[in-house]
């Protein structure tokens, strides 16, 4: 009999139960991992039977770990007994013995979401896993509350066991704890793992949430080092991490565990007395406290916490003295600044584990996302009944995004789920950080809001520092140290260079750095960023340093656009997607001021990256802010650039008007102000609206090619020339003339592979593919549209993939195979939908394409299974000779 899905958990008052096997690291290293996975099989069916018979519910499993929920706590313990009398006669596979500590604990099952398939929260719940983790393999812990539940309700054979008040690791409230005795198991186990070592570790009255993973990495290197050091930014929750490793560490250290709180302490001299006063360590005489400290405790076993250490790190020296003169010492400090002192083992603390806002798993995964549960624990604190849905799954999700995954953050804007719903929320944190303001009052000051949280950390800053940080804050999505050079100068401003400035900054976890292609790249998070532009916009240094910003990307734009149809274009096409936030920026700081030459020589410099990397909708609205900026003819080249650039965006998009508008007045002022290749470039563009158009004009589209050609001779122009060659095999292929389309292509294709130039090869080599596919040579065809999707899938060009994804759709339709040609042509058109593009519908207009043509109400399966596809899955798919599955 299997245990009962989590398709109906209970609420209300319920009985948690955890379980997991002890030494099952051990036990997988000495088993090795299939042989594990045996005996993991039979443990798990021994607790699945014991679960049914007694009417529980799993609610999850995490590797050898169950948590299991019942409505009755008699029907727990029940099934705990049974379980641990089942393991015991059991004999497990290659003779393994299992050891299997299990705790519970009776209280408020609350679901986490509206959908009752979900998980729980609340204190209760942590309760009855601490009571777990208090245990050891073969015990089985009961709480104080459930014990009163089922004293006379106790199996036959088994008995109640008061084993005292403790304090537990998660540093709530202590508990009285009792042991579940069982005829002919053992009873006697060695003290439990809970804090009964002298401490002041503070009681935290909410429970610590996720951090399962930091805390074993934590504790481990707290194994191997002596100073380990937490480093992050205010907020981001180092003195919760801090407490839990050090109570989860409590049983090395029998002198003591104890916190001492640094954030009142301005002056490093403070330290040791500061520290000596927590232990209540009388200082006397005239001795240095610090001296006084190694003489005390020389001979102690214990850890000391040192919290907020960043505003007195001078005297980090003192806290090496301490390490080296009282051997059986260790020290956690936590702090967002490095001490750098030998010895020192430092951990960065990330934010909590968050889910793609675009991508939103179910519920009952939904759930699992740290981030998540913590904005959950702390909306149920403030308003009972609020549960997590499908309706505002989505605002949760953007709100843990919003916030970076901050700790304090979410907590912050969990409390007001009182008088906001989740998507009021969302839409508040758009407009910036004010929200966040109210935290309990006995908090610190500090923490009491989101702003002051950052600020203490801003406010240690030395003055080069604080501009520094301030200027820095103009960079969205972060930058590479090029551009912090150029934008953050001048030098003397800072105090120091700028690289010396960053360094000093991610020492004080204010920026992050992450490794890219080998280079390093800075950035803050977006809660950070948002401060420091704040401090910028009141420093009136704002409009000088945007100004340098906006100049640094329009020259990084335009350093790219000559390489984005080259040999290094897949290069450069990614260092612009990676800096796609900043030129935003740019752009819109330009339009904003009205600085129309800069934003067109951008508008220009940009359009082919939002074409090859699908962002046409985006492109057209930017470039239409753009063209519409007043005085527009002060800058006549830069503004004929940027009319190609919009008029190459429409064009993609399959607005053929709109195209041959701007195509027309970008040639009109070419004609007058730019030179011959300007113009060249400029009537080849304003060929193809008449050309491709399904009202073709096609002797004017044929004039304009003929004319360009002849400038591009008289220039010597070969790649001109080329593209002029593709154009006219284009027009042949359009009107039936498939002789002098193949002459036409085989010519340009021969040329682009001289030249080396893959987007312009690629082009060809659809259009050679085309040819072959209208006269018949499939296998040819083939060859052709599969060596245009290696160019473009390197190239990650989206607009390219996608048009060669509708060959191959209509390849397949030649070949017989109508399964693959619906398929493909589903995967096109989600393509299309989300890049924006309508090229392609002309394309297939033009070309005669039958695949869409033919579709009946049968065909919806293939075409939805063909949406679903990722681009990467469908090219593959393409590419197959037979058919793969989505997301194989």
């Amino acid at each position: 009999m299997a245990s009962r899905g989590p398709q109906s958990l209970p609420s209300g008052t319920a009985t948690f139960l955890f379980t997991d096997i002890e030494g099952s690291t051990n036990l997988v290293k000495s088993l090795g991992t299939e042989r594990f996975e045996q005996v993991l099989g039979a443990h798990a069916r021994i607790l699945r039977d014991a679960i049914a018979a007694h009417d529980g519910y799993e609610v999850r499993t995490e590797g050898d770990a169950f948590f299991v929920v019942f409505r009755r706590p008699s029907d727990a313990v029940a099934a705990a007994a049974d379980a641990q009398l089942a393991i015991a006669r059991e004999t497990f596979p290659h003779g393994a013995v299992l050891r299997v500590r299990m705790g519970m604990h009776t209280g408020e099952a609350t679901p986490a979401s509206a959908d009752a398939g979900s998980d729980y929260v609340g204190l209760d719940v942590h309760r009855a896993a601490r009571v777990a983790a208090a245990g050891h393999g073969g015990q089985i812990l009961l709480s104080e509350t459930t014990r009163s539940l089922v004293q006379d309700m106790v199996p036959a054979g088994t008995g109640l066991r008061d084993l005292g008040d403790h304090r537990l690791k998660d540093l709530t409230r202590s508990e009285r704890i009792f042991q579940l005795d069982i005829e002919a198991r053992p009873m006697e186990f060695p003290p439990l793992r809970t804090l009964d070592v002298p401490t002041n570790l503070p009681t935290q009255l909410t429970s610590f949430i996720g951090r399962d993973r930091e805390i074993a990495e934590a504790s481990r290197l707290l194994r191997d080092t002596r100073l380990l050091t937490l480093t992050g930014p205010g907020g981001t929750g180092k003195t919760r991490l801090s407490l839990q490793v050090a109570a989860e560490s409590a049983d090395a250290f029998p002198d003591g565990v104890f916190f001492v709180p640094l954030a009142p302490v301005f002056d490093p001299g403070l330290v040791a007395s500061t520290i000596a006063q927590v232990l209540r360590v009388p200082i006397t005489g005239a001795n240095a406290p610090l001296e006084q400290l190694l003489e005390l405790l020389k001979q102690s076993r214990m850890l000391l916490i040192l919290d907020n250490f960043e505003q007195v790190v001078s005297a980090a020296p003192q806290v090496t003295e301490l390490l080296r003169g009282v051997p059986g010492l260790k020290v956690i400090v936590s702090s967002r600044a490095k001490l750098r002192v030998s010895g020192e083992q430092e951990y960065p603390v990330q934010p909590l584990g968050l889910p793609d806002p675009n991508a939103l798993p179910g519920i009952e995964a939904f759930s699992q996302y740290e981030a998540v549960r913590l904005f959950i624990e702390r909306a149920v604190a403030a308003k009972p009944d609020f549960k997590v849905s499908n309706e505002n799954a989505p605002a949760v999700a953007g709100i843990c995004a919003r916030l970076d995954g901050l700790p304090l953050a979410i907590e912050l804007a969990a409390a007001r789920v009182k008088v906001l719903p989740p998507a009021a929320m969302l839409a508040r944190l758009e407009k910036g950080l004010g929200l966040l303001g109210g935290a309990a009052r006995d908090l610190p000051a500090r923490q009491q809001t989101l702003r002051g949280a950052i600020a203490w950390s801003h406010d240690l800053l030395e003055p080069g520092e604080k501009r520094l940080f301030e200027r820095f804050g103009v960079f969205v999505g972060g930058a590479a140290l090029e551009q912090i050079e150029a934008v953050c100068v001048p030098a003397e401003d800072l105090g120091a260079d700028a690289l010396d400035g960053v360094v000093s900054l991610v020492d004080q976890s204010l920026i992050r750095q992450v490794e890219t292609g080998g280079e390093p790249r800075f950035f803050m998070l977006e809660t950070i960023r948002e401060f420091a532009v704040e401090r910028l916009d009141a420093s009136g240094d704002a409009a000088e340093t945007r100004a340098r910003h906006a100049d640094a990307f329009t020259d990084l734009a335009e350093a790219a656009s000559p390489h984005l149809m080259g040999s290094d274009e897949r290069r450069w096409l990614d260092h612009l997607e990676r800096e796609h936030a900043n030129l935003r920026a740019a752009l819109d700081w330009s339009i904003s001021v009205d600085h129309a030459e800069r934003a067109m020589r951008l508008v220009y410099a940009l359009w082919r990256f939002w074409q090859r990397r699908g962002h046409l909708a985006e492109a057209r609205e930017r470039a239409g802010r753009v063209l519409a900026l007043p005085h527009p003819h002060e800058h006549p080249l830069a503004r004929a650039r940027a009319l190609e650039a919009a008029g190459g965006i429409v064009y993609w998009q399959g607005d053929m008007a709109d195209a041959r508008r701007f195509y027309q007045e970008c040639a009109d002022i070419m004609r007058v102000h730019g030179s011959k290749a300007d113009l060249a470039n400029a009537l080849y563009n304003l060929a193809f609206p008449f050309i491709v158009a399904r009202e073709k004009q096609r002797p004017t589209g044929i004039a304009l090619l003929m004319e360009a050609q002849a400038l591009w001779r008289e220039i010597g122009d070969r790649a001109g020339l080329a593209r002029a060659l593709w154009a006219l095999g284009t027009d042949a292929q359009q009107n039936g003339e498939y002789d002098a389309a193949q002459s036409y292509t085989d010519e340009t294709v021969m040329l682009q592979r001289e030249l080396g130039n893959p987007f312009d090869l690629g082009w060809a080599l659809h259009l050679q593919g085309s040819v072959a596919m209208q006269t018949g040579r499939l296998a040819s065809a083939r060859e052709s549209f599969e060596e245009a999707m290696v160019i473009f899938r390197e190239a990650a060009d989206v607009t390219g993939m996608m048009l060669i994804l509708s060959d191959f759709s209509e390849l397949a339709r030649g070949e017989g195979d109508r399964r693959r040609a619906v398929t493909l042509l589903g995967a096109v058109g989600a393509l299309r939908r989300s890049s924006g593009a309508g090229l392609q519908d002309i394309v297939d207009d033009v070309e005669g394409r039958m695949v869409a043509r033919e579709l009946s109400a049968d065909d919806q399966p293939l075409l939805a299974a063909g949406h679903a596809m990722s681009l990467e899955d469908a090219v593959r798919y393409a590419l197959a000779s037979a058919p793969v599955t989505p997301g194989s």
